[in-house]
């Protein structure tokens, strides 16, 4: 059976756009790797101690393990994600691909080079990385990583002026944060991956359906309404019924990236003079982006993540300032608990469906 997409060809793309560095950027050619291991190393340990002291959710699964990487190892490491995560959809796929050798050697090619420009791009912007997706036994040395883009880290640093040591500390809680969501919530793992898989289980091919979603969005636009600003293409091709699971995987999103935003400025205050720099430097960097790469952001979704870290930190304040963090903590009691989006956006509709607070950290029933 032929390959829906053409893996090596993606390969092939993303990491030659991640080779190349833009005007007045030296940071891929003069980082030093061996250097900034070391500091990652030391400084992943030290923010695992924070997050557990701050979250009280302390990893069992062991030590944190920090991956220092270039632009093109981040994309060889995300395609062999990418390749596990939507191999329900790409196998339903490539039963639909042209019985001409040529046609289908074509759609791979396409295909290929989508997958590649998309993640070149991305490998220029992204700093760490959590990555949970790889799970088969014979790529154990490859899971539970927590990656460090080495030429971005630095390039900001030079760029910006920023004290290395505290930078990489604050990037290290972040993802470290991650990293105990997932290992020290014993169920969110499976939950999370469960989600994904009947997201991209659910989707079919369909040409129909596809101009059905044209139509939808022109209706959106004539409204007054941008139809990708909630999740890019892969809502906009929703059905009802996926848009509801969307709906849960992106308020577990929303809860996960704005409890990492809380948590690497919580944990990391007496450490960190500069943190309050770090994020309004880092914020201006989501959003100052040029006309052409907006489109991106918004065709793959990518700005609907970024509303995810605001949302999910208003989500956070409101239920702390309802009951405090042992109310807080009670979203890792189980998937019932979890926040939707429109729960994350209405933080009220989330505590009138589980109960109100009550002293000892439990909540009484609705």
């Amino acid at each position: 059976m032929v390959e829906a997409v053409g893996w090596d060809i993606a390969e092939k793309v993303g990491t030659r756009l991640a080779n190349r560095v833009g005007s007045g950027d030296t940071s891929a050619r003069t980082y030093r790797p061996d250097l900034l291991v070391a500091d990652f190393e030391e400084l992943t340990a030290e923010a695992e101690g924070l997050v557990a002291e701050a979250t009280g959710l302390v990893s069992l699964s062991g030590p944190a393990r920090a991956r220092v990487t270039d632009r093109a190892g981040w994309v060889r490491a995300n395609l062999a994600s990418f390749r596990r995560m939507l191999a329900p959809l790409t196998d339903r796929l490539a039963d639909r691909m042209p019985k001409s050798a040529a046609a289908a050697s074509a759609t791979r090619a396409i295909t290929g080079v989508e997958v590649g420009t998309l993640l070149g791009w991305m490998s220029t912007r992204v700093l760490g990385q959590y990555d949970l997706l790889l799970v088969d036994d014979d790529t154990a040395v490859d899971q539970d990583l927590v990656y460090y883009v080495g030429p971005n880290v630095v390039a900001l640093e030079q760029r910006f002026g920023f004290p290395p040591r505290e930078f990489r500390l604050w990037l290290a809680l972040h993802e470290v944060t991650h990293r105990a969501q997932f290992t020290g919530v014993p169920w969110l793992r499976g939950h999370f991956l469960s989600l994904v898989e009947g997201s991209l289980g659910s989707i079919e091919p369909d040409p129909k359906r596809f101009m059905s979603a044209l139509r939808r969005a022109v209706d959106e636009v004539k409204a007054g309404r941008n139809p990708l600003d909630e999740g890019g293409l892969v809502a906009l091709l929703a059905t009802p019924e996926q848009q509801e699971l969307l709906g849960r995987i992106g308020g577990l999103m929303s809860l996960l990236e704005g409890h990492g935003d809380v948590t690497m400025n919580r944990a990391g205050a007496d450490r960190i003079p500069s943190a309050p720099r770090f994020g309004r430097v880092l914020h201006q960097r989501r959003t100052q982006v040029s006309a052409p790469a907006r489109l991106v952001q918004k065709l793959i979704g990518l700005d609907a993540k970024l509303k995810q870290y605001e949302q999910g930190e208003r989500f956070i304040e409101a239920v702390e300032a309802e009951g405090g963090d042992d109310y807080l903590a009670t979203v890792w009691e189980g998937p019932e608990r979890l926040p939707t989006l429109a729960e994350i956006r209405d933080p009220a509709a989330w505590m009138r469906r589980v109960g109100a607070p009550v002293p000892g950290g439990a909540a009484a029933a609705s």
